[in-house]
């Protein structure tokens, strides 16, 4: 007993309040992804059946198939590495979006106190986290539409499904196509991802600046016109934001789950604009579907999307606030300077 105090976090609440603080970002991100995602994921499934299902379906009808052959699981299929890789990512994606932000502060680059600089720093670090994210990511999404898909991938090969394979064996199944074949349809996952979160912090940014967000982080009171409790404000603008930018890059999102469903199935190539073509269209060129039939087909599925939309990046952003209002009111050592 020398009277000296261990560093080891694990033991002493300094320094694992001042590792905390470090790592802010990343604790966030992390604990609020894992919750968020496993709440949204049964309606992510449902989304990704939707988008590929042939025959038009309702949202109350497709559950009830899903609970009826697969059970409660299938809501749930593949749940695992998304739930890993999603909280993974995010947490990289925080810290991309907040670290390019911080270098635009750093050099004085679109710092007024006006919503247009708050929302375009926000995009442009929502940008370069899509972009960078999106190349270690795409293999695991590849992974999480083909266990979500595997009965409807089946039944176009003319296959029964009684048991379907495990992760580890869609991984390998995947994989027979070479390092490549784990990054089927990254060109749309790339432009998707870059563009989207892109659209997604420039929308969240600049509604949080407009709802009394000062530049410092600081939440003010909310304006006149739109009266609401502050801890409201992050699960509204994430919900909001969420939802615009999910809709206005759902064609591409749609698009993108269709060619990497027919390259797992097996089934020739086709483009992306034949794709989004067939789509709208149809199959037949001498009998091409009412344009707002077309439409209404690429955004089937949009309505649980939105529904997904609200809940995991409402949850998002008011968990994420939370634990970094916690960790900011975490107690200093007493030697320390704050």
């Amino acid at each position: 007993m020398d009277g000296k105090t261990t560093s080891d976090p694990l033991y002493d609440p300094a320094a694992l309040h001042d590792a905390l603080r470090r790592w802010r970002a990343i604790v966030c991100a992390t604990s609020a992804s894992a919750i968020s995602t496993f709440v949204g994921y049964p309606l992510d499934s449902l989304k990704s059946r939707l988008q590929t299902t042939r025959a038009p379906t309702t949202i109350p009808r497709l559950a009830s198939i899903v609970y009826r052959e697969e059970g409660v699981m299938g809501f749930y299929r593949g749940i695992w590495i998304p739930l890993v890789t999603i909280s993974f990512v995010r947490a990289a994606s925080f810290t991309i979006y907040t670290k390019t932000k911080e270098g635009f502060r750093d050099y004085n680059i679109l710092c007024r106190d006006s919503v247009i600089d708050a929302a375009l720093t926000g995009g442009a670090g929502g940008a370069m986290s899509g972009a960078l994210i999106s190349c270690a990511s795409c293999p695991f999404e590849l992974v999480k539409i083909r266990r979500q898909l595997e009965f409807s991938i089946a039944a176009t090969k003319g296959v029964h499904l009684t048991r379907p394979p495990g992760t580890l064996e869609v991984l390998k199944q995947i994989k027979t196509n070479g390092f490549a074949g784990l990054y089927t349809g990254f060109r749309l996952h790339f432009l998707r991802d870059t563009a989207g979160t892109a659209l997604y912090f420039f929308e969240y940014d600049g509604m949080r600046h407009l709802l009394g967000r000062k530049r410092n982080g600081e939440q003010g009171p909310t304006p006149s016109w739109l009266p609401m409790h502050p801890n409201l404000v992050p699960f509204f603008c994430g919900s909001l934001a969420g939802v615009t930018s999910w809709a206005l890059i759902y064609p591409l999102d749609v698009v993108k789950t269709k060619v990497q469903q027919r390259a797992l199935a097996g089934e020739k190539y086709r483009g992306v604009f034949e794709t989004l073509h067939r789509l709208i269209r149809g199959p037949d060129p001498n009998a091409p579907k009412p344009l707002l039939m077309g439409m209404a087909r690429i955004y089937r599925g949009l309505g649980v999307s939105a529904v997904r939309s609200i809940t995991t990046h409402g949850l998002l952003w008011t968990l994420f606030d939370l634990v970094g209002n916690y960790i900011d009111n975490l107690p200093y050592a007493a030697n320390s300077e704050q």
